[in-house]
């Protein structure tokens, strides 16, 4: 069977741009695919440095909500990034390999620094892609399912890996090189028709979020703002609306835009009509939600004993890349 690899920051709770952009792949994909989620708390650093009891209690809301969505313990893989020392090691020996100047021109990189307002870089927040190719190798993942903003940082440790192989491999493959799986929602805007919805930027719905909060959260959302009056015929090309019912209600998606470029579906309508199907999406979600709420020591057990396999693993990847390398000892 092979094997994925994906997961998240442990920096707060999941919205509905992961569960579109990655969560629904994993689920999908859990019982064709050995599954590995990483709850990647010391990635979460690189932008929360300052704020280590955050990244304490998101690490069980980013598992809570991995689970709540459908992901079943039996099935996979869930670790905590800190327990896993062959990540460390191979983020070391990788970052040998890659110059600073590829770093600063990445596009995600140079994306993020502008939106957190970062001018001077940490060497952590520069290093992320690197620390990210340890993360996709340490497991000889075969995918890593990811949203389109995070390919420059999977295209880059695909570079690493090629360049370990070439250098050490002496004509074997010694880390294996992984694909990324974009999903057919690469990205979902924000409900304020920002680029990206982000927990940092205020403007996500959690998929813990209440129905009365999904509610509010909708009635706010960016539309046409040429379109004044009902009877106005509206652009569907450039409503934030639009962009959720195309993610969350595909089958009446063409329809609603049909009927608003005709001014047959208000504003108000078209809004009600996505809360009723972003809350019924949710809905299962949350009462698996509240099961893992109270019951988290449960929770805390599928991640220890994920970090005992994945630690059996990264050990074994790790001794052969020392062994490659002529850094091993007998």
């Amino acid at each position: 069977m092979k094997r994925i690899l994906t997961g998240d920051r442990t920096t707060g709770k999941l919205h509905l741009g992961h569960y579109a952009g990655s969560l629904q792949n994993r689920v999908k994909l859990q019982k064709e695919y050995d599954t590995f989620i990483i709850l990647a708390d010391v990635q979460a650093l690189t932008t929360h440095f300052e704020r280590p009891e955050l990244i304490n209690q998101s690490i069980y809301d980013v598992a809570i909500d991995n689970l709540s969505v459908g992901l079943d313990p039996d099935n996979i893989t869930m670790f905590l990034q800190s327990k896993i020392s062959a990540i460390a090691e191979l983020t070391v020996f990788y970052s040998m390999l890659v110059s600073v100047n590829s770093l600063r021109h990445n596009p995600t990189i140079k994306t993020e620094a502008k939106q957190y307002g970062y001018d001077d870089l940490s060497y952590g927040f520069l290093g992320y892609p690197v620390s990210q190719a340890a993360d996709m190798t340490f497991c000889d993942a075969d995918l890593v399912p990811v949203g389109e903003d995070q390919l420059p940082h999977i295209e880059q440790g695909r570079k690493i890996v090629r360049r370990f192989n070439s250098l050490y491999g002496k004509g074997k493959i010694i880390v294996k090189e992984p694909q990324a799986l974009i999903s057919n929602t690469p990205r979902l805007i924000g409900l304020d028709g920002n680029f990206k919805m982000g927990k940092s930027l205020g403007n996500a719905i959690y998929l813990s979020d209440t129905a009365e909060d999904v509610n509010e959260k909708v009635k706010s959302a960016i539309t046409d703002k040429d379109r004044i009056s009902i009877k106005d015929k509206g652009n569907p090309d450039i409503c934030t609306v639009s962009k959720y019912h195309q993610a969350i209600n595909h089958s009446e998606y063409e329809n609603i835009c049909e009927m608003c470029r005709n001014a047959n579906i208000g504003c108000t309508a078209c809004k009600d009509l996505l809360s009723k199907k972003i809350n019924l999406l949710l809905a299962p979600f949350r009462e698996k939600h509240v099961y893992y709420e109270e019951h988290k020591s449960k929770v805390r057990d599928i991640i220890l004993e994920g970090s005992k396999k994945a630690n059996r693993i990264g050990n074994e990847t790790i001794e052969n890349v020392k062994k490659a390398m002529n850094i091993y000892m007998e």
